[in-house]
């Protein structure tokens, strides 16, 4: 089972070696929206007045993604901070308030936050947005599978348009959507090639409540 994590609720997370000695907290969760990954994580001090450290942490030196900690093995695999902050963008930069559309160029809301699976792959798995009338009617916040995400003038994301179908409005059934999203994205494609003549498809508005056919 996916254990989803928002990037958010990793800021100030501590990280700890695995001999448990505490090292850092994390400043920023830093991805590379194309690759769909976390790349590293940008580390301050412990304490209310301690600064933002010369050293980062890249995701290749971590053990796991914890649900009160980031494990590292040990302070050897801290890195300049140019090679975390120069390979992706910050998870609180462009990405955070960025227009996600779908892939038929359908505008379904805004990124509130980036969904990572916990442990140690770092992928993003997902994202929570501010849906607009598109995608649901009453304009909640969503969580969404990323899908094979795409940035678009590094200024929009692009989801696929049957990841529309998978949206859930909490994070605890995220996990069970996107493992099934996953599983249909893995599918054989069908021929969906419309025939001779057939417009163009794009993506239809939810209809209204309570309207009858």
């Amino acid at each position: 089972m996916i254990a989803p994590v928002l990037a958010s609720e990793l800021t100030k997370r501590v990280v700890v070696t695995l001999g448990g000695e505490a090292v850092a907290q994390i400043k920023d969760t830093v991805f590379d929206a194309r690759a769909g990954r976390v790349t590293g994580f940008t580390l301050s001090g412990r304490g209310l007045l301690a600064g933002p450290l010369r050293k980062s942490l890249p995701f290749c030196g971590v053990h796991a993604v914890g649900p009160s900690a980031v494990m590292i093995p040990g302070e050897t695999v801290l890195a300049e901070h140019e090679a975390v902050v120069g390979s992706g963008e910050a998870g609180h930069g462009h990405v955070i308030g960025a227009p996600v559309l779908t892939d038929r160029g359908t505008e379904v809301g805004t990124v509130l936050d980036v969904v990572i699976e916990a442990g140690g792959s770092g992928r993003v798995i997902g994202f929570e947005i501010a849906a607009n009338e598109n995608l649901d009617r009453r304009e909640r916040k969503v969580f969404i599978p990323r899908g094979d995400t795409r940035a678009v003038s590094g200024r929009a994301l692009v989801v696929p348009s049957h990841a529309r179908h998978y949206v859930t409005h909490d994070l605890p059934s995220f996990s069970a959507q996107v493992e099934a999203f996953d599983a249909h994205t893995r599918e054989p494609a069908a021929d969906t090639r419309p025939a001779a003549g057939t417009p163009p498809a794009t993506d239809a508005p939810p209809a209204a409540e309570g309207r009858q056919a």
